[in-house]
């Protein structure tokens, strides 16, 4: 477990924010979960990810920083939350090869899948899309971009549920974990 000065560090992602309507200006969430009590937050690139140290496990921050932001924010937004330690492990995982001009999400899940869910979802794979189920977190590749994939939502949703998770590039989020690390 990442711990400084006996905090330990985790990662918010909320969900389809900065898309349309559903605006979530950096500042806005930092203020929102400094005003929680939280400790050193910040926020990497202005797409629902805010780091952020806790006192203890931080057992139940998933459902209090999504009610701090839907009450901000005026709208759904679904908030997944991995300590620093978590967020390394999967980034560690090598689930697959990935070649130049492949895209690399690990997508974030509510809850971890059951034997059948993570056989049906692994199930979606296609020639363009190779979808690995490790505990709460997919790891989803595509030979070219994102917006190519043959993956339908409704599939997807059938087995994960609907606004049950949440993607971010590897790329971005290695960055993310080189600034915390920086900060540490």
């Amino acid at each position: 477990m990442v711990q400084h000065n006996g905090m330990t560090r985790h990662v918010a992602f909320l969900r389809a924010v900065n898309l349309g309507r559903r605006t979530a200006p950096a500042a806005t969430l930092v203020a929102t979960v400094s005003g929680l009590g939280h400790r050193d937050v910040w926020s990497y690139v202005n797409s629902g990810n805010v780091i952020f140290e806790v006192d203890g496990p931080g057992h139940g921050l998933e459902d209090e920083l999504q009610r701090a932001f839907e009450a901000v924010l005026g709208f759904e937004a679904t908030t997944f939350v991995r300590r620093q330690a978590e967020l390394a492990d999967a980034l560690a995982v090598d689930p697959f090869p990935v070649n130049d001009g492949d895209t690399y999400f690990i997508t974030f899940l509510k809850d971890p899948l059951d034997r059948e869910g993570r056989i049906a979802l692994e199930a979606l794979s296609n020639d363009f899309d190779t979808v690995v189920v490790v505990g709460r977190d997919v790891h989803w590749r595509m030979h070219g971009r994102s917006l190519d994939t043959r993956l339908r939502a409704r599939d997807w949703e059938t087995i994960v549920g609907r606004h049950r998770s949440t993607s971010r590039n590897t790329t971005m989020l290695r960055k993310l974990m080189a600034k915390a690390a920086s900060k540490s």
